[in-house]
């Protein structure tokens, strides 16, 4: 972990698409909540409720290949969604990235990094 930024790498047996992995886990039961397919910029990734504007769970592709994966990553980022991601750029250009320290510090982003690790763990149970 480097100054608030937690990933944990997850290989999976077979290769899914951002859609084939949601549909693998939605209806588990994880710590960080119901997991979401979320369209974030040109991008499909997983994400679970957000604990705040700075601090959510993501599940992103590992590889730099096209889909399928068998690689992805687990990771704390700011809240995902196409909305979130033009609000929160602006946000943090207005306020000089200030409004971003929740995200690094605290007690969220705290609970955010464990939820990485707790995820991660219950993503491999599963076997996938």
């Amino acid at each position: 972990m480097a100054l608030g930024i937690k990933i944990r790498k997850l290989e999976t047996q077979k290769e899914y698409s951002m859609e084939e992995l949601y549909e693998a886990i939605k209806d588990k039961t994880f710590t960080a909540g119901q997991p979401e397919l979320t369209k974030h910029g040109v991008a499909m990734i997983i994400t679970f409720p957000p604990i705040d504007r700075n601090n959510q769970i993501w599940i992103s592709p590992g590889q730099m290949k096209k889909a399928p994966w068998s690689k992805f990553t687990v990771t704390k980022n700011e809240e995902a969604g196409m909305g979130n991601f033009a609000k929160n750029g602006a946000l943090s250009l207005v306020t000089k990235g200030w409004s971003n320290m929740s995200g690094t510090f605290g007690k969220k982003a705290k609970t955010a990094e464990e939820l990485v690790v707790t995820t991660y763990e219950e993503l491999k149970e599963l076997g996938l």
